[in-house]
């Protein structure tokens, strides 16, 4: 295991697993279906942090150097219904992703500004299981549709979000609360100036990515550095 200690490089290897399970989930999901083969012995699933992912027995070592997945995934595949095995393994392996991530975190003596950023990283991606359900897209639809509706009454830019400490709190704030700014990871306050990413809909303090209320009406779009920077590799 050669990941080093910072917030980064952990939050890459969690990446590069997470994409790996992605894989395994959706594009190549009738692959990874067919070697869960329910007669054989107890079989895992790894996401790898080179992004590629397998289905093989547990490891043998005790204990082991990383957590393990679940192990047995392969008995239930035929006891129940395709979608909901599926269903079943995602959330399962969302488990694994984050116990390998903190258990690197406590590894590398992280104290808690650091693992609040590490949780807050990987807080900004939406669960294997969101995505396998589908409950992620329709959270997206819901943001976006209370976005537009915040956009109407303020007469504002329809991704940015911004209200004065000295107006009331209106339906909306309810939601806003929960919201993490993905620069910094503080919490969402009334009086603070908000944009959105139109690629990944990641919220952001204007003073995180430097840029003001002024500015942003008149900018068309806006994409974040992380999201800017993988247009550019591709």
């Amino acid at each position: 295991m050669d990941t080093s200690g910072s917030v980064e490089d952990i939050f890459r290897d969690f990446s590069a697993r997470r994409t790996a399970l992605l894989k395994a989930f959706t594009t190549e999901f009738e692959d990874f279906y067919h070697q869960c083969l329910p007669q054989v012995d107890n079989l895992c699933l790894y996401g790898l942090p080179t992004g590629h992912w397998e289905v093989i027995f547990p490891v043998e070592e005790v204990p082991p150097d990383l957590p393990e997945p679940v192990i047995g995934i392969n008995f239930s595949r035929d006891g129940m219904p395709k979608k909901d095995w599926l269903t079943l393994v995602a959330l399962h392996s969302d488990v694994w992703l984050l116990s390998v991530a903190f258990y690197l975190g406590t590894r590398f003596c992280f104290d808690k500004h650091d693992r609040k950023r590490l949780f807050n990283k990987i807080n900004s991606l939406p669960t294997l299981f969101e995505v396998v359900t589908g409950a992620f897209k329709k959270q997206s639809e819901e943001r976006s549709s209370v976005s537009k509706h915040t956009s109407s009454k303020s007469k504002s830019n329809s991704k940015v979000r911004k209200h004065p400490i000295t107006e009331a709190k209106d339906e909306d704030d309810d939601e806003h609360d929960n919201t993490v700014c993905a620069a910094c990871g503080e919490n969402y306050a009334s009086d603070e100036f908000w944009i959105c990413c139109d690629i990944c809909e990641r919220w952001y303090h204007g003073q995180c990515v430097k840029i003001t209320p002024a500015k942003a009406e008149h900018m068309k779009q806006f994409h974040c550095a992380s999201c800017t920077n993988k247009r550019v590799c591709h």
